[in-house]
């Protein structure tokens, strides 16, 4: 009898427990259920430190919070910048080829060039931290993380109905471009993405409500989660220039352009059903419907 299996067998008998070989976790999936490798970063690969994202749905109050942090003297949290929409190409198999020699394949060159446009930034504005409210950047988490080890989240969440119904004014304009069915929809699939990030990674969790009620004490559990010290000026953010109001870029509401934090208005009475299941689950509602459960 080997030693190894005359020692698990002793070990059994007095303890009821046995000595197993660890099975090995799986390799994270991107958003595409594609398997994820962790990267082997060089010194000079990242020049971006601990890089902050707001992860948030549209129409969560995301520019309400950027502005509100870029008034701090040590954050900077510029426009909307899109990665999830930016990435790089290897045109011929020569350029493959040396890039594989220098130990990088297109997703490394992505993220060489999505850490230079955030160093880029950070070091123009003279501050210490970046931060990007990006929306879109819940579906791709992932990248973020494989990107930047290090980087640190911040989950924004806003009542899904409330949500809804500020798009739906969006189309006021235009009233016949406006679909509900699709409006809820891709609110749902937003909100499922940011609580799956929520669910997977660390980080602080900020409600739009509470940020706009008692905006001091939001913003000072941010800044303890950032390691900075709170500034009241960050109350004050129409005092300071945060770029263009632009669409595509943020919100560019007069609400928003008001430099004052006003008050959340109230969700609608009437959640909508598909949104019923993540608004129970971010505690807005004491319970999803039965026809809300068959759609979850």
């Amino acid at each position: 009898m080997p030693w190894k299996k005359r020692i698990n067998d002793a070990l059994a008998k007095t303890t009821g427990y046995q000595l197993e070989r660890a099975t090995p976790r799986p390799a994270a999936r991107s958003g595409s259920g594609r398997r994820r490798r962790r990267r082997r970063l060089r010194k000079a690969d990242r020049l971006v430190r601990a890089p902050v994202f707001v992860m948030c749905t549209l129409r969560s109050g995301s520019t309400l919070l950027r502005v509100v942090l870029n008034s701090h003297s040590h954050i900077h949290a510029p426009h909307e910048i899109h990665l999830r929409y930016i990435s790089v190409n290897l045109d011929k198999k020569w350029s493959e080829r040396s890039m594989r020699e220098m130990g990088l394949d297109a997703d490394g060159l992505r993220y060489l060039l999505w850490d230079r446009l955030l160093e880029r930034e950070l070091s123009g504005s003279g501050k210490q931290i970046i931060v990007d409210k990006t929306p879109n950047n819940v579906f791709i988490a992932d990248e973020l993380r494989e990107c930047w080890p290090d980087a640190r989240f911040i989950f924004l969440l806003r009542h899904p109905a409330a949500i809804a119904e500020s798009r739906r004014h969006w189309f006021k304009g235009r009233p016949e471009a406006y679909d509900a069915d699709q409006n809820h929809d891709l609110i749902r699939r937003y909100c499922e993405a940011l609580e799956d990030a929520r669910r997977r990674y660390d980080g602080i969790t900020v409600r739009y409500e509470e940020l706009t009620e008692d905006p001091e004490s939001v913003t000072r559990q941010i800044c303890d989660f950032l390691g900075v010290d709170w500034e009241p000026s960050m109350l004050e953010y129409g005092e300071y220039d945060h770029g263009r109001y632009k669409s595509g870029l943020g919100d560019w509401s007069e609400k928003i352009k008001s430099g004052e934090v006003q008050k959340a208005k109230p969700p609608p009475p009437d959640t909508p059903e598909p949104l019923r299941p993540i608004a129970a689950k971010w505690g807005y509602l004491a319970e999803p419907s039965p026809a809300a459960d068959r759609v979850a």
